[in-house]
């Protein structure tokens, strides 16, 4: 994998969003390789580079995409107040941390994206790419 900015990798392996991972690399709370990292814009390489947050490593996943043939009776969100299955439920197996890219109705079937790839889910549901959805 090439080397990204730090705040990015950190989101991506859920550990915070982008703007509280830099709130986290401005308050020295990263390392890279043993180095405190108070820079933004710092660059790391996921799998070579070991990346700590408050003495805890750092695990960026590989991306991984799965359509998901949703059925009736299950809701688009990775849990549920009300104790209805989720759509995460389905993908038990699957040890990534996966979130859904859009929305399909609970008594609506159909196909739905799962991911843990956040620029994928961006190019897909932010209206300036202008992709239709059916």
């Amino acid at each position: 994998m090439p080397d990204e900015r730090l705040q990015k990798l950190l989101a991506s392996a859920g550990v915070a969003s982008r703007r509280k991972a830099e709130e986290l690399i401005q308050a020295g709370r990263v390392r890279v390789n043993g180095r405190v990292v108070t820079e933004l814009g710092t660059r790391a390489r996921p799998g070579l580079d070991r990346i700590e947050v408050d003495g805890r490593a750092v695990v960026v996943e590989k991306p991984l995409t799965i359509l998901l043939n949703k059925p009736r009776g299950v809701v688009c969100t990775a849990s549920d107040p009300e104790g209805r299955p989720t759509v995460l439920e389905l993908v038990r197996g699957v040890h990534a941390r996966l979130f859904p890219v859009g929305r399909l109705d609970f008594q609506t079937s159909g196909a739905l994206i799962l991911t843990n790839d956040g620029d994928l889910a961006q190019a897909l549901t932010h209206p300036r790419f202008g992709v239709d959805k059916t």
